[in-house]
């Protein structure tokens, strides 16, 4: 990750629509060249999609929570199989501590909430789940200051005005 590919990166999320064209006029840099950082990124798995991003609170689905699944033990994919079965379940991590399985859910309303947490309990491999209510969102998911820490300035186009 150098700063070319970082500069990339911020014009994509700020225009997902954006061409290799245009994105070479705005990095400066040759067309084939920006065509090769993105194949590159894309190969590698740094960029997995082209979006669009969803705000599932403006889709109608603004009641959202955090749930602990504490599941028996060795049953890792029977819970991933349930959770992939229900609808609100945005993500689900595998976890250290006291839970096994940290998930999000979404959904339109508290009774719809409550009936995704009845449907999450209702797994044979779940043993127990603590949930709590999101009130807010104080930073939304971002990428990019985290990139830009670790971007090796001295590399590409290290100097474009604007870019770290």
């Amino acid at each position: 990750m150098d700063a070319l590919d970082l500069a990339l990166l911020r014009a994509l999320r700020q225009n997902p629509r954006i061409g290799v064209l245009e994105l070479s006029r705005t990095t400066g840099v040759a067309r084939a060249t920006v065509a090769a950082r993105l194949r590159r990124l894309e190969d590698t798995g740094v960029v997995t999609g082209y979006g669009p991003d969803i705000d599932v609170a403006a889709a109608g689905f603004a009641v959202q929570a955090f749930v602990t699944l504490e599941i028996a033990q060795g049953a890792i994919d029977a819970v991933r199989a349930d959770l992939v079965a229900i609808p609100g379940v945005l993500e689900a991590y595998a976890t250290t501590g006291t839970g096994d399985v940290l998930c999000r859910i979404a959904a339109s309303s508290h009774e719809a909430l409550q009936q995704t947490l009845v449907d999450l309990n209702s797994s044979k491999a779940v043993a127990r789940s603590t949930s709590v209510v999101v009130l807010s969102q104080l930073v939304p998911w971002r990428t990019l200051p985290l990139l830009a820490t670790e971007a090796s300035a001295g590399a590409g186009r290290s100097a474009m005005p604007g870019h770290p």
